[in-house]
């Protein structure tokens, strides 16, 4: 016999535990173990623990011990972490996403634990970053995943292949269950993309994809596509590298985001993706994830034309930069416009432009950006002109010598001038030209709903994403990646979505840092007991830190005793 927490869920979705004495009895009929239920308790939140107590003292001297609490005999065998695995599985199951995974594997003959090894896998990646082998040995040696006393690495890799089966029907499964759970405003996306390299000698071999980037169906693991077919390449390819390593094969990665930082969709292509069919893919996806109009909010590197156009298709907007040194017409006479300054906040300005009937132009000035503009305008003005000091006595091989090495430096060279006589000098007119710019951005959008403010507002929210790629990066460990498989690649971005969600979801609610939270529930253990009566397993006293973070997140208290065994005979 032993002491099990049922949980039931009120018609509110509320759930209710109860705490019931059990034990297991073979049935001869089924020929297996079924559980039985000896006696109840009653709720777990309105427990007598003092007759409780009385039992087990009770007990214990019918058998002629001391309680387990009493015993001098009582050892500590030791403890794992609890608090962070308890508060990420606490959201994992409000948000319904282990229920979803649940429902997905009652219809296939995998093993139902797979969920709990997937949550392992994503508490890994928020908690304690590492590769599938240290994770399997992470979960219940260090840290105490509730249903899950062990796992393997094998587990890990066959729930993973699991996951990129079912990934486009879980991922929209997910969005749609947090959108309810969290009352999400789903009206303005920000999307943007990054890139993660791998240490490799050599790009993956090609094989035919579809439209998405993914493996074709029936296309194999290798070959060239031919006549008609899908369009042939690799997975990890050499591409524009966000981490500057241009030289080494890279997957590209895109996320959607909401206004408060929610990342609602993660999407990966092969390295060599262009933006523009990025940005189309994951507008044609989200098209059908929402009833309302979205407003899609992207950097610079989306702004071309069909871009633009594609995304209002279905009466969709868009907010998106554009690049003031392009020398489009559109910059150019941008900036021509003269006009008032609409304050916004202590360090932005807007001014909306009138260019074009159905778009609408706003130039952003940051004061606080235009110092510091021209702070780093006056130093490469200084370096450049140590440069070129006493130039005129060299040679004109050695000064076209010089030259080249400017060139391969951006931001010298763009204020370099070099006379018909071949002699160099500083542009004081690209100078000039460059002061004007100091500070400011250009914005276009589709919307004419939205003010000016609310344009510059919403552009400067897309550091929500950018934030978002830096914890990928450094607190989830996108990288390095640990996998040869394609599916697995693309399983292990999603794990890192998910654990990004979590945090997310945490922070936002909380009013707090991901950092700040971890660091008070890493002192939340669970500590192992052996004694004449056998084993037990309880958690730390809650400090007063600790309790107000899940109070912050309408959680409740952790159980004193998470798990109870007597003693064999």
């Amino acid at each position: 016999m032993f002491v099990r927490t049922a949980t039931r869920r009120n018609k509110d979705g509320s759930p209710v535990r109860y705490v019931q004495l059990v034990e297991n009895e073979w049935d001869p009929a089924t020929k297996s173990s079924r559980m039985r239920v000896v006696h109840s308790f009653g709720r777990e939140d309105r427990l007598d623990r003092a007759a409780v107590a009385r039992l087990a003292g009770s007990l214990g001297r019918l058998l002629g011990r001391e309680p387990a609490g009493a015993s001098p005999e009582l050892a500590y065998a030791g403890s794992v972490a609890f608090g962070g695995t308890y508060l990420l599985d606490q959201l994992w199951q409000r948000l319904g996403i282990g229920q979803a995974m649940t429902a997905m594997l009652g219809s296939t003959r995998r093993d139902a634990g797979t969920e709990r090894v997937l949550f392992a896998l994503v508490a890994n990646r928020a908690l304690d970053p590492s590769s599938k082998l240290a994770a399997a040995h992470w979960a219940g040696r260090k840290a105490h995943i509730d249903g899950l006393p062990a796992t393997t690495d094998d587990a890990c890799y066959r729930a993973m292949d699991w996951l990129h089966e079912v990934r486009h029907a879980l991922e929209r499964q997910v969005f749609s269950q947090v959108a309810a759970a969290l009352d999400l405003e789903v009206d303005l996306l920000f999307f943007d993309t990054t890139s993660t390299y791998f240490e490799l000698e050599a790009e993956d071999e090609p094989v035919p994809r579809d439209d998405d980037g993914s493996p074709a169906p029936g296309g194999g693991d290798t070959g060239e596509a031919g006549g008609d077919g899908p369009a042939a390449g690799g997975f990890r390819v050499l591409g524009n590298s966000e981490d500057h390593r241009d030289d080494l094969p890279q997957i590209v990665i895109g996320m959607a985001v909401t206004r408060t930082g929610i990342p609602v969709r993660v999407w990966s292509w092969p390295g060599n993706t262009a933006d523009s069919k990025l940005i189309r893919q994951a507008r044609d996806d989200m098209r059908h994830w929402t009833l309302a109009k979205i407003v899609w909010v992207a950097d610079r590197g989306f702004t071309s034309k069909a871009n633009r156009r594609y995304l209002r298709r279905g009466d969709h907007h868009y907010i998106i930069g554009e690049k003031l040194r392009s020398g489009s017409a559109e910059a150019t006479a941008a900036l021509s416009r003269q006009g008032r300054y609409q304050e916004v906040t202590g360090n932005l300005r807007v001014k909306e432009v009138r260019i074009a009937d159905d778009e609408r132009f706003v130039i952003c000035h940051n004061p606080d950006g235009a110092e510091r503009d021209a702070a780093i305008r006056a130093r490469l003005l200084a370096r450049l002109k140590d440069k070129i000091d006493g130039t005129d006595k060299l040679t004109a091989a050695k000064r076209a010598e010089l030259r080249g090495v400017i060139s391969t430096k951006p931001g010298l060279n763009r204020y370099l001038r070099v006379t018909p006589g071949g002699l160099l000098r500083i542009d004081a007119g690209k100078a000039r030209a460059e002061e004007n710019l100091d500070g400011k951005y250009l914005l276009r959008s589709s919307d004419p709903r939205l003010s000016a403010a609310d344009i510059a507002a919403g552009y400067r929210q897309l550091l929500e994403v950018e934030r978002g790629w830096r914890d990928m990066k450094q607190v989830i460990d996108l990288r390095p990646v640990y996998h040869r498989l394609e599916q697995r690649i693309r399983a292990h971005v999603i794990l890192c979505w998910l654990a990004l969600l979590l945090i997310r979801i945490a922070e936002t609610t909380a009013g707090t840092t991901w950092n700040k939270i971890t660091d008070e529930l890493a002192q939340l253990t669970l500590g192992t007991f052996t004694g004449p009566a056998g084993t037990f397993r309880q958690t730390a006293d809650l400090t007063p830190a600790q309790h107000d973070i899940l109070a912050s997140l309408q959680i409740p208290a952790p159980k004193k005793i998470i798990q109870a065994a007597p003693a064999s005979p």
